[in-house]
C-alpha cells in the first residue's frame, strides 16, 4: 500500500457584531491603505467622478527604458466602451507621465514615476438615488459603515476606474519582468457562466490570440459561446463596473484538497538541458511559496453584475427598508476587462519579489562564482498564465 497524505479544505466564517439593542453599533477600524509592495511600491489615487484617477509608482530602477505608448497600450486594454458588452462610458483614458522620467521621456531616474489620467465622460446625475440608499452587493454601505462617509457618484474608489493606477503601474512592472527575467505574464478569459474555454495551450499561448476577440478568450470558439453567454446577460441589463473578486487559487487549488499526496505530488526530473523541472504542475509553479521556475498559474473567480436595471429590496442611511432602482453605466460582464487588471496585479507582485529577491539573495558571490548566480534568472523564464 503506498504512503498518502491527507488533505481537507477548512471553511473560516467571520461573524461580525449586530446592532445593538437601541441603537447603532459602534465600528472602530483602521484606516485602509492605498500602498502595495515593499521594493517596488505603488499608490493610486483619485475616485470614479473626481478630477482623475492614477498611481505613484516608487522602486523603479534608474536607466530602464519605458515609453508613455507602453503604458497607453495596457490602459487601452482595460478602457470602457470598447465593445457591446463592456459598459458604454467613453473614456480616452489618456495617461500623462508627470515625474520619474528623464528629459528623453523613455529612461527612468529612479525617483518616483507619478501616472495621471483625466476622468472626462462622468454623469454624476446618474447616482443621485444611490445618495441615501445603498445598492444590494456593492461596498456602498461597507464604505458608509467604516468611514461615515463616501463618494456616491460612481462608487468613488470602489470603482473599476481606480484599477486604472494598476494597470499603469502594471506597464512598468511587466517591462522590468521582460528586461530583467525574460518573463511574460498572460491573463484570459477562461469561462463565463457555465461556458468554460477549451483547448487553450499554456505553452503556446500569445497575447495576440487573447486580444483577437473582445471576450479576451484565446480559444475562438469558446470566445463566441461566452460573447453571446454575456449579450444574453446585457438584455437584463445586468450593469455593473466594479470587478468583484470572489475566489482565487494556485495550481490544482481547492480540488487539490480532494486528492492523496501520491496523486497531487509534482514529481522532479532532469530535462535535456539539464534543469530542474517537475512532471506536473498541480503546485502552479509555486511550492513553500517560492517559485520553482514552472509556470505559475492562477484563477480568479468574479461575482456576477451586482447593480442591475430591476428594483432591488434595499435599506437606507436613515435605516428604513426601501426599494431602489439603480442607474448608472456598467459592464454587463467584468471579467473581458479584468484581464488586463488581473495580469497587471500579478505583474506588481512578481516585480516587487524579483527585486527583493536580488537584495538578499545575490548581493553576495555563491559557491563556484564570482557574481551573482547566473541561473537564478532561469526560474522567471517561463510565462505566468492567470
Amino acid at each position: 500500500m503506498a504512503a498518502a497524505s491527507l488533505c481537507s479544505s477548512v471553511r473560516l466564517l467571520v461573524q461580525q457584531p449586530r446592532q445593538q439593542r437601541g441603537g447603532r453599533r459602534s465600528l472602530r477600524v483602521q484606516a485602509a491603505g492605498s500602498t502595495f509592495g515593499h521594493a517596488f511600491r505603488v499608490t493610486t489615487f483619485g475616485e470614479s467622478h473626481g478630477g482623475g484617477v492614477g498611481c505613484v509608482i516608487d522602486g523603479v530602477p534608474p536607466r530602464m527604458q519605458i515609453t508613455q505608448e507602453e503604458i497607453q497600450y495596457e490602459l487601452d486594454r482595460r478602457r470602457p466602451g470598447q465593445s457591446k458588452i463592456t459598459t458604454p462610458r467613453k473614456e480616452t483614458d489618456t495617461c500623462e507621465i508627470l515625474s520619474g522620467m528623464a528629459p528623453d521621456g523613455t529612461t527612468t531616474l529612479g525617483s518616483p514615476i507619478c501616472v495621471l489620467v483625466r476622468n472626462k465622460d462622468q454623469k454624476s446625475q446618474d447616482y443621485s438615488e444611490m445618495e441615501q440608499a445603498y445598492r444590494p452587493s456593492h461596498a456602498d454601505a461597507t464604505y458608509d459603515f467604516k468611514y461615515g462617509i463616501r463618494a456616491v457618484a460612481g462608487g468613488g474608489r470602489s470603482s473599476a476606474r481606480e484599477t486604472i493606477g494598476r494597470v499603469a503601474a502594471g506597464a512598468v512592472a511587466k517591462k522590468l519582468l521582460r528586461q530583467v527575467a525574460g518573463t511574460e505574464v498572460l491573463a484570459y478569459v477562461n469561462r463565463v457562466r457555465d461556458v468554460e474555454a477549451s483547448g487553450v495551450d499554456h505553452e503556446s499561448m500569445t497575447l495576440e490570440q487573447i486580444e483577437s476577440n473582445p471576450v479576451r478568450c484565446p480559444d475562438p470558439a469558446s470566445a463566441e459561446a461566452m460573447y453571446k453567454a454575456i449579450d444574453a446577460a446585457e438584455l437584463a441589463k445586468a450593469i455593473m463596473s466594479l470587478p468583484a473578486t470572489k475566489g482565487f487559487e494556485i495550481g490544482s487549488g481547492f480540488s487539490g484538497s480532494r486528492m492523496v499526496g501520491s496523486e497531487h505530488n509534482d514529481e522532479f526530473y532532469m530535462d535535456e538541458q539539464g534543469e530542474v523541472r517537475t512532471r506536473t504542475n498541480r503546485s502552479g509553479g509555486i511550492q513553500g511559496g517560492i517559485s520553482n521556475g514552472e509556470h505559475i498559474v492562477i484563477r480568479v473567480a468574479f461575482k456576477p453584475t451586482a447593480t442591475i436595471a430591476q428594483r432591488q429590496a434595499t435599506v437606507s442611511r436613515e435605516g428604513k427598508d426601501i426599494e431602489l432602482l439603480a442607474r448608472g453605466r456598467h459592464d454587463p460582464c467584468v471579467v473581458p476587462r479584468a484581464v488586463p487588471m488581473v495580469e497587471s496585479m500579478v505583474a506588481l507582485v512578481l516585480a516587487d519579489q524579483l527585486l527583493q529577491h536580488y537584495a538578499q539573495c545575490e548581493l553576495l558571490p555563491r559557491d563556484s562564482a564570482l557574481g551573482p548566480d547566473a541561473k537564478a534568472r532561469s526560474q522567471f523564464q517561463h510565462p505566468v498564465h492567470a
